[in-house]
């Protein structure tokens, strides 16, 4: 028998005049998952999670909360709360007084509210700060304050549209870390909203991809980081390269293909089922992709030369474009792990590209 899902969404719709927002999105969520709507600007992320919190109604479909429809309720009536980008702190009042200020509208007891504003305090790690102001917090403080407001009356999902957009890098990524152990510790399910593909990866469970209103792939980070199902989710999910091709032959799971200008590839482990003749693309990672000098391939290993047509140093790795003898260009890196300078080819050198025929991935027209 199928488990019901804490969260059930159900051919959502909605149209903005001639612009259509959400194409009939379909999501199952389970309870205490930290899941991601992940897109571009304009795909529909926000606009379901606008729907989700009761901020604008669809022109079809159904949400179901514990099975049962929440479409006509309220904002204010449902067991969820919204985490904005900008926080929504009053700048008026204390810490205390923001955590609380739910729980004062709901007409609870002065001293209920004092209890679940301290245990909402400890929860965000957070307990010395209840009588100081928003603008004495700095920007990862506000974010869990904001938090903490939002949980101080146990709501059954918490909504996040992009609340680490306007933080620094580096704090960014302490939040991530905060969030991840939040999430884990509280046990409420997370809908988090972002356009940013690391931050999707390092924080969720599952992630739904998005494009043109519409959910193109829903899976665990890994596999689509891995295996994505069409050219959009891999060039969209970190970098890729996109060699097109025509598909040769398939036996089991190994499948030739001849790669434009470039010849006869092997993919051993394609989970798609291919047609001799159809258009596909190998989708390959950069750093699936062995550069060197010269390589010595191995038998299961494709092997090209080029030379290098531009590189960028990013600290910890360099990305090197290498330009293949029929002009394709193909991003590969190496990490910086030698001391001192790490300088391995210059614009101009010859080189040579290898990857195992387990590395790509075949997605199909």
């Amino acid at each position: 028998m199928e488990i019901t899902a804490l969260l059930e969404i159900v051919d959502v719709s909605r149209h903005f005049d001639d612009f259509v927002a959400l194409d009939k999105v379909s999501l199952r969520i389970e309870a205490g998952e930290f899941f991601t709507l992940l897109g571009p600007s304009g795909c529909g992320k926000t606009t379901l999670l606008r729907l989700l919190a009761g901020f604008d109604q669809p022109d079809g479909g159904d949400i179901l909360l514990d099975d049962k429809s929440i479409i006509s309720a309220p904002p204010e009536q449902r067991p969820l709360h919204t985490i904005f980008q900008n926080y929504a702190l009053f700048p008026h009042m204390t810490v205390a007084e923001n955590i609380g200020f739910p729980l004062r509208m709901a007409g609870c007891a002065k001293k209920d509210i004092q209890a679940r504003v301290s245990e909402a305090l400890e929860n965000v790690r957070l307990p010395d700060k209840a009588r100081h102001y928003p603008d004495a917090l700095s920007g990862g403080q506000k974010q869990r304050i904001a938090i903490a407001r939002a949980l101080v009356n146990r709501p059954r999902l918490l909504l996040l549209d992009e609340p680490l957009s306007a933080l620094d890098a580096k704090l960014r990524e302490q939040m991530q870390i905060e969030l991840i152990n939040l999430q884990k510790d509280i046990g409420i399910t997370f809908i988090y909203v972002t356009h940013d593909q690391g931050e999707a990866l390092a924080l969720s469970h599952r992630i739904a991809v998005m494009d043109q209103g519409r959910i193109v792939q829903v899976d665990v980070p890994e596999r689509l980081y891995g295996f994505p199902n069409s050219r959009f989710v891999a060039d969209f999910i970190g970098k890729c390269n996109l060699l097109e091709g025509n598909v040769r032959e398939q036996q089991g799971n190994s499948v030739t293909v001849e790669l434009d200008g470039l010849g006869p590839v092997h993919v051993c482990r394609s989970e798609t089922k291919c047609v001799a003749g159809s258009r596909c693309a190998l989708t390959l990672r950069p750093e699936k992709i062995r550069i060197a000098a010269n390589v010595s391939p191995t038998e299961d290993e494709s092997h090209f030369s080029g030379s290098v047509h531009d590189m960028l140093y990013l600290g910890d790795v360099t990305v090197y474009i290498v330009a293949l003898s029929n002009g394709l260009l193909l991003e590969a890196l190496l990490a910086n792990s030698a001391s001192g300078r790490t300088n391995f080819f210059e614009v101009g050198d010859s080189v040579e590209v290898a990857w195992s025929c387990d590395a790509g991935h075949l997605v199909l027209e």
